[in-house]
């Protein structure tokens, strides 16, 4: 007769060193990251793990590691522009695939608000997660929360370069400096001559590089009067386009410094019966989908948004195993489409 409840019993770390003929201690080495344990040893476990169907206690294995199997995705905005900004999921999406790889859970955490904010230091300081993706900071509102991650050692790498604290934790960041000026160097070899810009969020690095670039570039044919501020959002870049074509400064080219507000400059626009490009050229960053939707599509500059994510969880967890604060800046590329 068989013993229904030896059968039904979940295997045991036992189990797994019976079947793979080794010690315990052998499978918990394995089990905690194959240290000291001969490659032959180790596929002998990973067979046996197989074979007997074993599966990890987490709970365990984290009082064992003082390591919770899970980091964080901290984005600093509130629930709607989660929603409505369509980088974010695409970030959200490429890091939950990324820290699978790694056989990590991810915990999407909201901090746009104050109220939020305090409840993510609680959080995060409360031990629940092995270290933390930062994603759109904001220069003035987030300090005090990276301050006290950094000060608790929880490993912290942003996406973008975290301004005032990018000697204090890692990052990965495309190269929106270069980026920008390539895309003002490729309106001008349009023959365009007056060029205007919509900006992104004066507290936020992309923002502020993106306009440096555009200053740059241009030298001394930039105007102030054509220098419109925007925060990344489609209605924003409507309102400023807005406000330069009521202006009465001509212009013949716009570089938006993200894809939402170039489609918003586009809409106002042909609102008001101009033709893009053939009035007006407009040109974004970012290479987000609305890039690809919107009509006329988007001349922009392409962010590799997966290749972002995975260094991101590469530093990341690098940066719970020990490593060093690293950085890596990335290259963005020139996508040409309709607008511009």
């Amino acid at each position: 007769m068989v013993d229904k409840q030896t059968t039904n019993r979940r295997p045991t770390i036992n189990d797994v060193a019976t079947a793979a003929g080794v010690s315990r201690g052998t499978v918990s080495r394995v089990l905690n990251g194959g240290h000291w344990v001969s490659p032959d040893a180790t596929q002998a476990v990973e067979a046996a793990i197989r074979k007997t169907g074993f599966r990890a206690n987490p709970h365990a294995r984290s009082l064992a590691t003082s390591r919770t199997g899970s980091v964080a995705f901290l984005l600093n905005e509130t629930t709607d522009r989660l929603f409505s900004d369509p980088n974010f999921s695409v970030l959200l999406t490429a890091a939950s695939q990324a820290v699978a790889k790694q056989d990590l859970a991810l915990v999407l955490i909201l901090a746009g608000t104050t109220e939020e904010r305090r409840r993510a230091r609680d959080f995060l300081l409360g031990g629940h997660v092995d270290g933390v993706l930062v994603v759109s900071w904001h220069r003035n509102s987030d300090r005090s929360l990276l301050t006290a991650l950094t000060a608790a050692h929880i490993p912290v790498i942003a996406c973008g370069i975290p301004l005032e604290m990018e000697n204090k934790i890692g990052w990965v960041a495309a190269d929106d400096y270069e980026g920008a000026r390539e895309m003002t160097r490729y309106l001008v070899g349009r023959g365009h001559t007056r060029l205007a810009t919509i900006t992104g969020p004066e507290d936020q690095p992309g923002g502020i590089q993106r306009l440096t670039a555009f200053r740059d570039e241009l030298g001394d044919d930039f105007d102030t009067d054509l220098v419109a501020n925007g925060d990344y959002s489609l209605d924003s870049g409507t309102r400023a386009m807005a406000q330069l074509l009521d202006g009465g400064r001509p212009f013949d080219a716009v570089f938006a410094a993200n894809d939402m507000m170039a489609a918003g400059a586009i809409s106002e626009a042909q609102a008001r019966g101009l033709r893009v490009p053939e009035d007006i050229a407009i040109a974004g960053f970012d290479d987000s989908p609305i890039a690809q939707t919107c009509s006329p599509s988007i001349t922009t500059m392409h962010q590799p948004f997966d290749h972002i994510t995975t260094e991101m969880v590469r530093l990341l967890v690098g940066a719970i195993e020990g490593g060093r604060r690293s950085t890596v800046l990335i290259q963005t590329d020139l996508i040409q489409r309709e607008s511009a």
